[in-house]
């Protein structure tokens, strides 16, 4: 079974195999019914869509983050209800860098379940490879589903109390002009989390989508990590979305064991009291 990443060809010698389920979770922040939109034009032979906004978040209230990260019974039922079940290989992918296809990635691992695998490239390298595409009006099998959360999580209040701790060590996977404090168009406040790392989760990928070999990741995390345990390492971005594809990219370098801070900085300058840097 595939756990981290599976290649374009490895997906499509499986596109008729009954135990293999594929999810279509593209998605556009500044457009969010692009992904239902594209994905009714063309998709992945089989493949069902998985909304970020309607599947894998739940309500935001202003205080909780842009995609606040919903109850576990709640995903489970969405996604027992699209054949998401123990023993299927799962495969996730998105227009292409996996920044939405790592997030229901971590969301099952957060569940319970280990075998679903980012596609590496996503649809752009599907459509680069001139595999088959369909645009038919795919019906889920619904399936048994019983989650089994992980502790792969951490709120506000911890990591309000880890700032003057090195116990935790928070990774912010936004762009580092918005790390910095410059050019935000996404949140109401500029800045970072005192004492977080930034890792744009594009650092993960090469020119053309597709993630780094193995062996440099794990290169460029142990110089970031500075001989951090994976243990301590938690992964922040704006709203706990590409945040998932800097965990995705510790697990591939062979650091399994992070966790993800689901509210990230959308959460934290929600409230002034709490502090900010800037630079």
């Amino acid at each position: 079974m595939y756990t981290t990443l599976i290649t374009v060809s490895q997906c499509a010698a499986h596109l008729d195999d009954p135990d293999w389920l594929i999810l279509d979770v593209r998605h556009d922040l500044a457009d969010p019914p692009w992904g239902r939109r594209v994905y009714e034009e063309a998709h992945i032979p089989r493949a069902l869509f998985v909304s970020l906004d309607d599947d894998l978040s739940a309500l935001p209230n202003g205080k909780n983050g842009r995609h606040p990260l919903p109850p576990p019974a709640q995903c489970t039922e969405r996604l027992a209800h699209l054949g998401v079940t123990p023993g299927k290989q799962i495969v996730a992918y998105d227009q292409g860098s996996g920044m939405f296809a790592a997030r229901l990635w971590w969301m099952l691992r957060w569940l319970g379940l280990e075998d679903c695998a980012v596609l590496d490239g996503g649809w752009a390298q599907w459509q680069a490879a001139k595999q088959p595409v369909s645009a038919a009006q795919e019906k889920p099998c619904p399936a048994p589903f019983v989650p089994l959360p992980q502790n792969l999580t951490v709120d506000v209040g911890a990591v309000l109390a880890s700032l003057s701790s090195p116990t935790m060590t928070l990774i912010d996977a936004r762009p580092a002009s918005r790390f910095r404090g410059e050019n935000e168009t996404l949140d109401p406040v500029g800045g970072h989390i005192p004492g977080a790392l930034n890792r744009p989760f594009t650092e993960n990928l090469n020119s053309d989508g597709t993630f780094k070999p193995p062996a440099q990741l794990r290169a460029e995390f142990t110089s970031l990590l500075n001989g951090t345990p994976a243990s301590q390492i938690v992964h922040q971005c704006g709203s706990g979305v590409t945040a998932c594809h800097n965990m995705l990219a510790m697990e591939i370098a062979g650091f399994p064991g992070s966790r993800l801070y689901p509210g990230s900085w959308s959460e934290w300058c929600s409230d002034p009291a709490r502090p900010i840097a800037r630079g």
